[in-house]
Parts: structure tokens; sequence; C-alpha cells
């Protein structure tokens, strides 16, 4: 698929250990393929362009997993939680002019394709902050808009990762994605059908 116009970056989370789950969900694996090349395809197939994954836990089983091992960004810190994976990922973002917004993507998403993907990124702007919603809850995937990239980072923390700095937007746009999908997550290995 060609680039989303205007140029929209795909940010993979997958750097979690998963301790609840086993083991990194990064690897776990949904019809023979681990959970982290099923989330790039679908960042790839909405047209996001550049793609990062930010990976800590088991980084490099990981890297050596992805078509293009230079896609992989390390998060120093990556055991304190989401926050250190979105400040590297959005800091990898940074020297490339060219994406107006960063769509943040979950590794451990698997029920979320390209179609949900697609939906949320096509009002970005450099101002955009949109997140797609199912029968109305909040949900991921989210866009961050490249202006805010730098306050996002510091703010940052923890395991919220953006979550409490979209608390404080009124200008938060929830795009609704329930008939494409139901956007729940892999929590436990009796999440994916086959374990």
């Amino acid at each position: 698929m060609t680039p989303a116009t205007p140029p929209v970056a795909g940010l993979l989370l997958a750097a979690g250990a998963g301790r609840r789950f086993g083991g990194p969900k990064a690897l776990a694996e949904l019809e023979g393929r681990p959970l982290v090349l099923r989330a790039l395809s679908a960042l790839s197939a909405a047209g996001c362009h550049p793609v990062r994954v930010v990976v800590g836990a088991a980084a490099e089983q990981v890297r050596a997993l992805l078509p293009d091992p230079t896609q992989a960004v390390f998060a120093e810190g990556w055991e304190s939680g989401m926050g250190a994976s979105l400040k590297a990922g959005l800091a990898s973002l940074s020297d490339d002019p060219a994406p107006v917004a960063a769509l943040v993507h979950l590794v451990d998403l698997p029920w979320v394709g390209a179609d949900i993907l697609t939906r949320v990124a096509a009002d970005a702007t450099a101002e955009t902050v949109a997140r797609a919603a199912y029968d109305g809850a909040p949900g991921h995937p989210v866009l961050l808009g490249r202006r805010w990239w730098p306050e996002i980072a510091g703010s940052a923390r923890g395991d919220r990762g953006a979550r409490d700095w979209l608390a404080t937007r009124p200008d938060l746009k929830l795009v609704e994605c329930g008939d494409l999908g139901s956007g729940r997550d892999v929590d436990r290995p009796a999440d994916l059908p086959g374990r």
C-alpha cells in the first residue's frame, strides 16, 4: 500500500516482558505468526512510514524476527513501563521531518487490523490527537500529532504511557471502530485461540 498522505509514522510498542502472560507477547504466536509481525504488517498495510518497533524484553529475539532489523528501537528503562517505550519511539522518529503524526499501536492487539489503523490515521495533521473507540470506550491505536511529541515524551511515566496526557486533552477525537473490531488485547495465553 502507498504511504498515508500526509505521512504518518507507525510506532509499535513491543518492549514488555509480559509478566502475567508468561513471556514477551511480541514473541507469542497466533495462527503460526508472531504477534510482533502481525502488528508490523498491519501498520505497513495502513500506509504508515516509517515504522519503528520499540523493543526491550527479549530485544534480540524480537529484532531477529523483523524483516528489517533497523526498524527496532531499544527502550532504555523499558522495565519501568510503557512510558519509556513511548519516549524512545518518539525520539527515534524526531530526526525524520516527514511524518506529521505517529500512530501508536500495541503488540498485544492482534485483532486490530489495518482497516482500524487506517481509519484512526485518516485525518492526521501535526495538531491531531485521536484514538480508536470501541462502542464508545477509548482504546488503541492512538494518533499523536507531531506538535505534541515533546510534551508527550516529557509527561510519559511508568506504565501509563500517554494516558495522563490524553486525559487533559479537550481536543481528543474518538474515532469509532466498533464496527471493524473489538480492540481487545491479549492478557493471558488463554486469550489466544489454540493455547
